[in-house]
């Protein structure tokens, strides 16, 4: 029936939907043939695009001189170039221009100079300029200068496959005296395991046997021996002067507009920090490019498919949690620019959990190199204080720090050499973060790194200025003190300067550094007492500091007791705050914890003495602090502190001797008034003596401990066993158990 239906149907609606079918397809062609006529005529009518194909087209040997037609074409791409960046296709095309000298070796430099990219670089390109090299005859300065380009624009190179693929080829020119430093720092972004080989290790040694112990070379080998440290037997210097230089390249300001034009995403270098410099004074910097790099992949991706496919790679830049981090710990590709690692936590649980030393290399060198260029040779001061940029950049910084539980060797290199020109005021909450994360400083290296330049600023410095240095000294007792109790190696005492090297310092080299650090910050507290007028707010970050010296040996491991000089203990006892004197009890407690420990254990092992002149000391310091505050025996004879008679009688002050006990002393008389109103509400005049009768006191003592003051009530239970209060000019003093 359908058929029939079909075959029934008129000719007319045949033959009207036969002509349909042609008048579309008629209709689409015209439609493509406008368009590709518009193009054309766009085309014709963009000068770029006809420069592009000018020099796409040009023949061997064509003269350059009189040429008005190349000049114009030049001229039109380098003002595209230095406005708005060059495209891809652009690139590929000026490059290969310039580096098969089609016009001669003249005008290369000039078209290297304008290959401002606007986006990426194609890897191709890249590729193929690298193999002229090996065929044209390129003036050396000229490969310089091609070198320099790659290590600047290394980062928006799309890919990185190819070029690891010659890497061969490219370490062939190494031996090339001029491209050598250059050629190493290239090496040294592509170098992968798989690329060490002995004929390298032997041709990398024989150059240094020439050229001398050059900080490139040593840098690359360092690398190799990272990668496979039986092959390279060579002592590296642990620490290392800047091995590749900052190039003045041609390329920084233009690509810093360019980006900061079209708004591109693109990392910096890794070698190269951009940067736009201020005419009217050439060396002046600016914090104009500190932020960090976005976490991306190294590779593009047809690149990263059919690496994927054959490797199994996971970029990380695609881990999302901790995880994903841990399914392909074993398998990460790492990004290109090892800066942006700081950007994200899961970076940083790579850095920590799998502690990859050629990625924490690559990433120092990036470090230290923006560090000292952006902080240490910047002159303009005021604008590196308003720098919101500086700031932030220093916080994700210290964030890293605190995150890792431990600082990077670069910033700690940075910070030895920042300090000496530092004023103490500049990004100082930021520099005394970091400060407080470097690693332990050998006890000879100390002086002149590290207490030389704080001691100066801490004496010229205010109030305020000390306590931020002494809090920040105490975090980094107690970073070094915790190193040591996770990193101690049981066998032979061992601590590791840090989880990210290998350097091991003894036991007895870290009990010296820790020492001098004590002294050095006690020094500083005396001093600082003394110039302050015993500030209240200094004297707490004191005790802060000595609250974690007091408990080195039981909570950190640490066979090391160091006291308070007299400086610190007698101010903290005389303090007008009770929380003051609370805390030294407290101090004294912890104190007396530590050294009966310490003493039990010298009759099991002999691995470790405490000196008994520290024992004296301290049963000095107990008995005056009783004397004191118990037995109201201030500045008298037997007392470890005696006072010239004269210098009491010209303080005015009645009755010295039993001035400073738990009811006359100047911390705790407004608790003595109180317990006074509370326990004889119906007296009108005030007698505090009448406090020291047996259970009046007993009873005030209780209402001390009650205030919160817990100090006070350890130091009593350790180093008090009876005390009966003094009645009258009776010398009943109690008995100390010591």
């Amino acid at each position: 029936m359908e058929a029939m239906q079909y075959l029934s149907e008129s000719p007319d609606s045949i033959n009207s939907s036969s002509n349909d079918q042609p008048v579309s397809n008629r209709n689409l062609n015209r439609s493509q043939r406008i368009a590709e006529k518009e193009k054309r005529k766009n085309e014709a009518e963009d000068p770029f695009v006809a420069a592009v194909k000018y020099f796409s087209d040009v023949e061997a040997g064509t003269p350059v001189m009189g040429n008005d037609v190349f000049e114009g074409n030049l001229v039109v791409v380098e003002k595209v170039a230095y406005a708005e960046g060059l495209p891809p296709d652009a690139i590929s095309v000026m490059l290969e221009f310039a580096m098969s000298l089609r016009m001669g070796t003249s005008l290369c430099p000039r078209v290297l100079k304008c290959l401002i990219p606007a986006t990426v670089v194609p890897q191709d390109a890249v590729v193929r300029a690298v193999a002229w090299l090996g065929v044209s005859k390129i003036p050396i300065s000229t490969q310089v200068l091609f070198i320099k380009w790659v290590l600047t624009v290394f980062d928006m190179i799309d890919a990185k496959d190819q070029l690891r693929a010659i890497y061969g080829f490219i370490f062939s020119f190494v031996t090339e005296e001029n491209l050598c430093p250059f050629i190493c720092h290239l090496l040294y972004l592509l170098t992968t395991k798989q690329n060490v080989r002995v004929f390298r290790i032997r041709k990398l040694l024989d150059l240094q046997d020439r050229l001398g112990k050059q900080p490139f070379l040593l840098h690359l080998l360092s690398l190799y021996k990272v990668f496979c440290p039986e092959l390279v037997t060579l002592s590296v210097p642990s620490r290392m002067k800047r091995g590749f230089r900052n190039h003045n390249s041609p390329w920084k300001s233009a690509l810093a507009f360019v980006q900061k034009k079209n708004s591109a995403a693109i990392a910096p270098s890794a070698g190269v920090t951009l940067t736009i410099k201020d005419q009217s004074n050439r060396r002046k910097r600016k914090h104009c490019h500190l932020e960090l790099p976005v976490l991306t992949c190294a590779l593009n991706k047809e690149s990263q498919a059919e690496l994927s496919s054959n490797r199994k790679l996971v970029p990380l830049a695609h881990l999302r949690s901790f995880a994903e981090l841990l399914e392909n710990m074993h398998r990460i590709e790492l990004p290109a620019q090892m800066g942006s690692l700081l950007s994200t936590s899961v970076a940083l649980h790579y850095l920590d959990c799998v502690q990859e030393e050629s990625a924490l290399l690559r990433l120092n060198f990036w470090l230290g190199y923006t560090l000292r260029e952006e902080f240490l040779f910047c002159r303009d001061g005021g604008a590196t204080q308003n720098s919101d940029e500086a700031l932030q950049f220093l916080n994700r910084l210290l964030c890293a720090h605190q995150f890792l539980q431990e600082g990077f060797s670069s910033s700690e290199g940075f910070l030895y050499k920042f300090l000496t020109v530092w004023d103490g005021c500049l990004m100082r909450p930021q520099i005394l973060g970091l400060l407080s994360n470097i690693p332990v400083v050998p006890s000879y290296k100390m002086g002149q790194l590290l207490l030389e330049p704080l001691k100066q600023l801490y004496f010229t410095s205010s109030p305020f200025f000390k306590c931020g240095l002494l809090e920040c000294l105490n975090g980094m007792l107690r970073n070094w003190l915790t190193w040591h109790s996770v990193y101690a190696l049981e066998d032979n005492m061992d601590i590791s300067i840090s989880s990210h090297t290998s350097i091991y310092m003894t036991l007895s080299g870290l009990k010296d550094s820790v020492s001098q650090l004590v002294q050095f910050v006690d020094h500083l507290a005396v001093v600082g007492l003394q110039l302050e007028s015993c500030h209240s707010l200094l004297l707490n970050f004191i005790l802060d500091f000595y609250e974690t010296v007091c408990d080195m040996f039981l909570k950190y491991g640490l066979p090391l007791v160091v006291l308070p000089s007299p400086g610190v203990f007698y101010p903290a006892l005389l303090a007008t705050d009770p929380v003051s004197v609370d805390r030294l009890a407290y101090i004294m407690h912890r104190y007396k914890v530590n050294l009966a420990f310490a003493k039990s254990q010298l009759k099991i092992t002999e691995a470790f003495r405490i000196s008994r002149q520290t024992f004296s000391d301290f049963n000095h310091y107990v008995v005056d602090m009783v004397n004191f505050l118990w037995n109201a025996k201030a500045f008298q004879s037997g007392v470890n502190v005696q006072l010239d008679e004269g210098i009491l009688q010209r303080s005015k002050v009645p009755e010295c001797s039993t001035s400073f006990d738990l009811v006359y002393h100047p911390a705790f008389m407004s608790y003595a008034i109180d317990f006074h109103h509370k326990c004889w509400p119906e007296r009108k005049e005030l007698d505090l003596s009448s406090i020291k009768h047996v259970k009046p006191w007993s009873w005030y003592v209780e209402y001390l401990f009650s205030q919160g003051y817990d100090g006070l009530e350890l130091f009593k239970r350790t180093n008090i066993n009876r005390w009966q209060p003094v009645k009258g000019d009776k010398e009943d003093s109690g008995t100390m158990q010591l």
